[in-house]
């Protein structure tokens, strides 16, 4: 069974939003809000690259230097889904954006943590943004 359930993405133009989503399988996660969870992409011709990871228990968020104050990470602890919202999204956004689980807290209180930090990973949703 899928632990990480991606939903959203798709096309849009320059300039415009976009929300993906992440759901967790009940139950992986006794207590969801201690567990950091965040969201990577990959371009194409491009190395996996962390965009936003968080901690909710801990209030700690980080963001790539490329999408701070464009991108806004949440969860809803209650649901145990991760959101990405996507606003201002520039032709270089385009990628596929996978959510993962399971990083330290160690980390995750204190940087944004890496793509190879996390032990699960959602299946991609692809986000392509045009002129």
């Amino acid at each position: 069974a899928q632990v990480l359930r991606q939903s959203g993405g798709g096309s849009v133009e320059a300039g415009g939003s976009l929300t993906i989503a992440c759901t967790v399988s009940r139950y992986t996660y006794q207590h969801f809000e201690n567990y950091c969870m965040g969201w990577f992409r990959q371009g194409p011709a491009k190395q996996r690259e962390a965009v936003a990871s968080i901690l909710s228990g801990a209030g700690a968020i980080y963001y790539a230097d490329s999408v701070k104050g464009r991108f806004t990470i949440s969860k809803d602890d209650s649901q145990q889904t991760l959101y990405l919202q996507m606003n201002s999204l520039k032709v270089e956004d385009t990628a596929m954006y996978t959510c993962a689980a399971g990083c330290p807290a160690s980390i995750a209180s204190r940087r944004l943590a890496r793509p190879d930090e996390y032990n699960r990973e959602g299946q991609g949703t692809q986000v392509t943004v045009s002129l």
